[in-house]
């Protein structure tokens, strides 16, 4: 089968054959790829800012977000049989340790990150586990896919907003890419707070308007000041930074009022502010990772009942590349798809 490997950090990706998985153990599945998202995490993983954090053999598959068509299942497998639509939860989790046991999936113990720790889905067959699977019935793919990642790490960051908001709160959105575009539309069906979204570029601003933001900040231009004159001073209630540079955090942190909270899910910087005035202003800042399995199915019924869409640039697997340089210049609107 074809496959999209990284061979070398800092080059691109190689479109080659490769032999197709075969089942190891009985609760397996076997999907036909038939559409994966690119994300800024491939890009990082390409670029080798992941080779501290995971330990992998070069070459290995990329992509983990993933959808398309059980085509094996383990003889174990009851839920699930061959002809099936469904959408990866882009962890293998043993389902037995604590994490797992409470649900949440990406703090299993004994995890297993396609796409990230081993083979993903930039190839035409991806192996995972009955347990990582969802149905999306009459929903595409390729339409979908990027919500196995993009569209579950901001639902997760969304919720944690909700809990600390009310009508009137004000949620600042740093970040209209393709995490930020989903997370203003579940933040206009989640919450009642006014959504303010910030963005460098003016057509991701654009984009913004269209995807329920009230207010928009060119932050090209003292967003702090911004913020604060919609907020007559007061500051956001919560701050969700998508993008997570040195820049957009410490503006993050200027943005909130007494009591307020930053949720980091972008990375790269680094988030310097001192004790005391976490103290004295009583500041909360939180790490959102990637959601849980039953997040990914409330995503999906979102979808379905038309809450929730997704902005993709589709390509085929040997344009992964082409996908990825748009993706680092950021002239990417919303997700980019590969189908392989």
């Amino acid at each position: 089968m074809k496959a999209a490997r990284l061979f070398s950090y800092d080059k691109p990706l190689k479109v080659v054959d490769v032999e197709a998985p075969r089942i190891k153990n009985p609760s397996e599945v076997l999907v036909r790829v038939t559409g994966a998202g690119v994300c800024h995490t491939d890009l990082h993983i390409e670029e080798g800012v992941w080779r501290e954090k995971v330990q992998v053999t070069l070459p290995y598959t990329l992509g983990h977000e993933n959808a398309g068509v059980v085509q094996e299942v383990g003889d174990a497998v009851a839920s699930f049989k061959k002809g099936e639509k469904v959408i990866v939860h882009p962890v293998i989790t043993d389902g037995t340790c604590r994490p797992c046991r409470i649900g949440e999936d990406m703090h299993c113990e004994n995890l297993v990150f396609p796409g990230i720790t081993a083979d993903g889905g930039f190839a035409e067959v991806l192996r995972t586990s009955e347990r990582s699977l969802v149905r999306i019935h009459d929903l595409a793919p390729d339409d979908v896919a990027p919500l196995a990642d993009a569209g579950l790490t901001a639902i997760r960051a969304v919720k944690k907003a909700a809990s600390r908001t009310t009508s009137g709160s004000h949620i600042v959105v740093m970040g209209v890419g393709g995490l930020g575009h989903i997370a203003l539309q579940l933040l206009r069906c989640m919450t009642n707070a006014v959504i303010i979204a910030a963005d460098v570029a003016e057509s991701k601003l654009r984009l913004a308007e269209k995807m329920g933001a009230h207010r928009v900040v060119d932050a090209r231009r003292d967003p702090v000041k911004q913020v604060m004159d919609i907020t007559a001073n007061r500051g956001a209630d919560v701050v969700i930074d998508l993008v997570g540079n040195d820049l957009t955090l410490a503006n993050g942190m200027k943005m909130l009022h007494k009591g307020g909270t930053l949720i980091i899910v972008g990375y790269g910087g680094t988030l310097s502010v001192k004790a005391i005035d976490v103290i004295f202003s009583e500041f909360s800042v939180l790490g959102s990772l990637v959601g849980n399995w039953d997040e990914l199915r409330e995503l999906m019924e979102l979808t379905r009942q038309g809450k929730v869409r997704v902005i993709t640039q589709k390509g085929k697997l040997d344009e992964v590349n082409d996908i990825l340089e748009q993706l680092k210049k950021g002239t990417l609107e919303g997700r980019g798809v590969v189908i392989p």
